[in-house]
């Protein structure tokens, strides 16, 4: 069977290097120097000779990048290799800084050709300050066509060392002189981890936390400590849905504001001990008493629940919300020659309680493939809290009030998916400027919506009619299998009548969904994240469900299991020495 150069050396990779394994005559693993020294010559070998005799050219580089990433992908999707040219983006996210113009970037086809568009300069930002807006496709910068560029090539030319020079050319949509021409410096860009932080439904001190990073446990202290300054905050609600998570000690330390000093947050168990270590924290407290709720979602991920988790088992918070993602493993970096470097996976973490939250086992494969979960909810093991409240290992956080997020509606992705949004939110900022509210007043209006309504074109509007669809496939089924007669061709017609898709009416029906993601674009183009954060809050399920909880007497005692904290405090201190 002929292969390809790319899966011939997939293949010697991953015979050679992804465990550095061979077999004996009994088909037991051999993971031995001489094992590895063997494995290592026989594939650089092989690459010599089809190096030598291929009949094409080899792309060296590209063909052995190839072999290490399928290599790493067969481990876990947390193992990986990062070239020279991509780790000033990878500390960048660790460290929360960067040299560029503070810009989120877009990249869209039109035309059949790769256009990139300025989607969100951040808040205070060199782009933000020299008059880029949400909307501006780039054209040009420092004299030549970006045409074709992808959204990476432009980042690339847009990021350098902070105080340089640029110059950029942009399209601006609904403005008379559509090109308008910036110049401007590059800065240090110090991505802000806190979005926003406020005071909400009267007595709810609100924290938003989106990564974590060097700055993000002091960001979150200097929130905690404003909103207790404020006699309305009586409830503290830390947000991380959808923060992916980040560095380890982060969330340690966010932990340690919540809990005393002193306090056993983490362990990490690896294969030898050297990679062993236990996590407590290391200052006094912000607040170890106020009510604490912690949101997540199933987006929510690794330092996310690290905290969420902790919290838990201390008997600190309170979780609402859905399901976190289930990411137990720890990685640490390993510098390569050539100024490369290795994100590996060296540990498992348990959290207090003592359980692992790791839902995939990457180790075990099912039949079709697939990877194995750890547990299942029948063999899961059974941990305790420090209250007393069992919880379960594996599968992530699961939360102590379930509230399961809004499901995405087909139609509300395909607006997202074509950019109907961004591209209205465009034409309407620029019309109606001057008269938008601030992020707590705003609304989407019936005059707006129904704008909405009117600048979708249904020529041009992708709906994924999945009821015609399968009615459609059902016909070719009945009529196949004979059952297809004139009464049944009449039934089919009447439910094809029944089932038609209407734009207008599926608008109007999804308008709560549509609605959110307007007002979404819209605040982010005058107040950035922070008023996309604000205005989302007046309206949002788990933070309704946050107070509801706060504001039933006993309620939130009663979940924590408060009560038995006391009796067991009481009867330690009255019991005979």
């Amino acid at each position: 069977m002929k292969k390809t150069l790319k899966y011939l050396a997939w293949g010697c990779c991953l015979a050679t290097l992804a465990c550095p394994v061979v077999l004996a005559d009994d088909n037991k693993p051999i993971n031995d120097d001489a094992a590895v020294s063997r494995s290592l010559d026989i594939f650089n070998t092989l690459f010599k000779e089809l190096n030598t005799f291929y009949v094409d050219t080899i792309n060296a580089q590209k063909t052995i990048e190839n072999a290490i990433n399928a290599m790493l992908d067969e481990i876990d999707p947390y193992t990986e290799y990062i070239p020279a040219k991509e780790t000033d983006d990878f500390m960048s996210i660790s460290t929360g800084e960067y040299g560029g113009i503070g810009s989120y970037l877009m990249e869209r086809t039109v035309d059949g050709k790769k256009c990139v568009y300025i989607s969100g300069p951040y808040e205070g930002s060199p782009a933000e300050r020299a008059g880029l807006r949400s909307g501006d496709r780039i054209i040009m910068i420092d004299g030549d066509s970006t045409t074709g560029w992808d959204s990476e090539r432009v980042s690339k030319r847009l990021k350098g060392q902070a105080n340089t020079h640029l110059t950029m050319s942009v399209v601006r949509p609904y403005d008379e002189d559509s090109i308008k021409t910036f110049s401007f410096n590059r800065e240090t860009i110090s991505v802000n981890p806190v979005s926003y932080y406020g005071v909400t439904r009267d007595n709810i001190g609100y924290i938003n936390l989106t990564t974590f990073n060097e700055k993000s446990a002091q960001q979150v202290r200097d929130a905690l400590i404003q909103l207790k300054k404020d006699p309305r905050v009586k409830n503290i609600v830390l947000d991380l849905r959808s923060n992916g998570g980040g560095i380890v000690e982060g969330a340690i330390q966010i932990v340690g504001l919540f809990v005393p000093k002193g306090t056993q947050v983490l362990q990490m168990r690896g294969r030898d001990k050297s990679s062993e270590r236990t996590y407590k924290t290391t200052v006094d407290p912000v607040d170890s008493e106020m009510p604490l709720v912690v949101l997540i979602d199933h987006a929510s991920a690794s330092a996310s629940e690290i905290t969420a988790g902790a919290l838990q088992d201390l008997d600190r918070a309170v979780i609402i919300g859905s399901r976190s993602y289930g990411k137990g493993l720890v990685q640490s970096t390993r510098a390569l020659p050539y100024d490369g470097m290795l994100k590996v996976t060296i540990a498992k973490y348990y959290i207090p309680s003592g359980r692992l939250i790791q839902e995939v086992d990457y180790g075990n494969r099912n039949e079709d493939g697939t990877y194995k979960k750890t547990t299942t909810d029948s063999t899961a093991r059974i941990f305790h809290t420090a209250h007393g409240r069992e919880v379960r290992e594996g599968g992530g956080i699961t939360p102590d009030i379930n509230v399961e997020s809004r499901e995405l509606k087909r139609i509300v992705y395909n607006i997202m998916r074509d950019h109907w949004d961004f591209d209205f939110a465009t034409k309407y900022v620029a019309q109606h400027r001057d008269e938008i509210p601030d992020p707590a007043e705003f609304e989407v209006t019936d005059e707006m919506f129904n704008e909405f309504k009117q600048f979708i074109n249904p020529e041009k509007f992708e709906n994924d009619k999945v009821c015609e669809q399968q009615l459609a496939t059902l016909r070719k089924t009945a009529t196949a299998e004979g059952y297809m007669n004139d009464s049944t061709q009449a039934a089919f017609d009447k439910l094809e009548t029944l089932l038609k898709h209407d734009l207008d009416h599926d608008l109007d029906l999804h308008r709560r969904d549509i609605a959110f993601l307007l007002a979404e674009e819209i605040m982010d183009r005058l107040y950035h994240q922070r008023g996309q954060i604000q205005h989302a809050i007046k309206d949002d399920d788990l933070l309704d469900k946050a107070k509801e909880m706060f504001d039933k007497p006993g309620e939130y005692s009663r979940i924590l299991n408060i009560n038995a904290k006391k009796t067991k405090k009481k009867n330690k201190t009255t019991s005979p020495s």
